[in-house]
């Protein structure tokens, strides 16, 4: 039953055959060219007809070696692997050799799964005069999306329904807006995700006390994403009071997370739910964030570092260094803590 439902509601990729995908990504090929792949699936599920992949490469901690028995029980027709695991492939099936499988998998998937082109602006659409597009030909926009004068749409960016683009926001080329993402005060660069109901380019929570009352700051920054950059579903990136908020290329901001007014996000970041980042906030190149993380303002944690999920950051953060923790410290001097802790707990 479960494999009926996911045959009729599962994605549907296309059909392929192995020595037309090894002729596309230059692989090495060992077995039958001609057998199709009708689907992928991971290697311990993979049935005949699919293609699966076994690798032994560490990128992260993030990964695990699955056993050798795995590969060599599969059933999958097509197996991309790396050369040091061709004797324990099964017999009859037919190989894709690489030196990295993980990324190749990537690259196949997005050819196997590859939604279907979208071209056009539905009649259901209010586009306002004065907006500049790039190749309108090469575009798409779902019903009810709204975009406003001065918005500069470039090639092949795809908005999808109930989606906003304010004025003099920029669309970058093969950007994708999901299904209720507002934007405003903005730039965002080519090939990004924005996902559904995310808001970028509001207001920032700025204010100041006067009189003994809060007095709202007006804000007059954008928000710059640079390239490539994935944006979470019900995100929140604010504009900046007087500087840009800023992040750079390669970033990914997981769902649910809150990016303050003024923060500078560097490049290649990954940000797992629920961070919040507050105002003024520096986060360098290659920062790794877990879930729930939040961080002060105007803290400045250098390129590399990582922070376990639910601390606390308030103080700077060296380069490279692993903190953890409420208040946030090195990793070796929370776990110090917290044997103290159990040791003497009653």
């Amino acid at each position: 039953m479960k494999d009926l439902l996911r045959k009729i509601f599962g994605p549907r990729g296309i059909k392929i055959t192995a020595g037309e995908l090894a002729k596309k990504f230059g692989l090495q090929l060992k077995g039958d060219a001609n057998v199709v792949i009708n689907g992928i699936a991971p290697i311990a599920d993979a049935k005949p007809g699919q293609l699966a992949f076994y690798s032994t490469e560490r990128n992260s901690n993030a990964f695990k070696i699955l056993p050798i028995e795995v590969l060599q029980k599969t059933r999958a027709s097509v197996i991309l692997l790396q050369k040091e695991q061709i004797g324990d492939a099964p017999k009859g099936a037919t190989l894709l050799i690489t030196d990295s499988p993980r990324g190749n998998i990537v690259k196949i998937l997005g050819v196997v799964y590859a939604e279907k082109p979208r071209f056009g602006v539905s009649y259901f659409a209010t586009v306002e005069k004065g907006v500049f597009w790039r190749k309108k030909r090469t575009c798409y926009v779902g019903q009810y999306a709204t975009i406003e004068r001065g918005a500069v749409i470039e090639e092949g960016v795809k908005i999808y329904p109930g989606a906003f683009i304010g004025r003099n926001v920029v669309i970058g080329a093969n950007t994708i807006v999901q299904t209720g993402a507002h934007i405003e005060n903005a730039t965002i660069g080519s090939e990004c995700v924005i996902n559904a109901n995310a808001v970028i380019g509001k207001d920032g929570f700025g204010y100041t006390r006067q009189n003994g009352k809060n007095v709202f700051i007006p804000h007059t920054g954008r928000v710059i994403l640079g390239n490539r950059v994935s944006v979470g579903s019900n995100t929140c990136i604010d504009r900046g009071a007087m500087t840009d908020t800023v992040v750079g290329d390669g970033t990914k901001i997981d769902n649910l997370c809150q990016v303050a007014h003024g923060v500078v996000i560097g490049k290649e970041c990954f940000l797992a739910s629920g961070v919040g980042i507050a105002g003024g906030a520096v986060i360098g190149d290659r920062v790794l964030l877990g879930g729930h993380v939040g961080v002060s303002n105007g803290i400045h944690i250098g390129d590399d570092a990582e922070v376990g999920a639910n601390s606390g950051v308030f103080r700077n953060i060296p380069a490279g260094e692993k903190w953890m923790g409420m208040p946030a410290g090195p990793g070796i001097e929370f776990f110090r803590h917290y044997a103290w802790l159990k040791k003497n707990a009653k």
